[in-house]
């Protein structure tokens, strides 16, 4: 049974994207497919990463799509958020049903002390 986010908001610039908060995210982490879509610099930099993310950059995304795997709800990452929902956006256009876009991205994750790897 795949998981169901109980906290979900319409992401304000893509219409057809749903927002959730970190909190929900990293409670959930074994649940969902996380895809960090930052630059490699990004990724290992100050903010680090969620342990377990998988990293396709935001510009590899067309190319990757059908290599990430649709058993688990997808979750998309990025630094504050815009290019996570441009990811979930492309995604949600190529038929992927349970997508979302991290609200914040990292800095609100770093915010929130929630853990990261570097």
């Amino acid at each position: 049974m795949s998981y169901k986010f109980t906290t979900q908001t319409p992401n304000p610039n893509f219409p057809n994207v749903t927002d959730v908060p970190p909190q929900e995210v990293n409670e959930h982490q074994t649940e969902l497919t996380l895809i960090d879509v930052r630059e490699n610099v990004e990724y290992t930099g100050e903010l680090g990463h969620i342990k377990g993310t998988q990293l396709v950059v935001l510009s590899s995304i067309p190319q990757n799509l059908n290599s990430i795997p649709k058993e688990k709800p997808i979750v998309f990452i990025c630094r504050s958020g815009g290019r996570s929902a441009q990811a979930a956006s492309f995604a949600k256009q190529q038929g992927f049903d349970t997508v979302y876009n991290m609200a914040g991205g990292m800095l609100l994750w770093n915010q929130l002390q929630l853990p990261t790897e570097k």
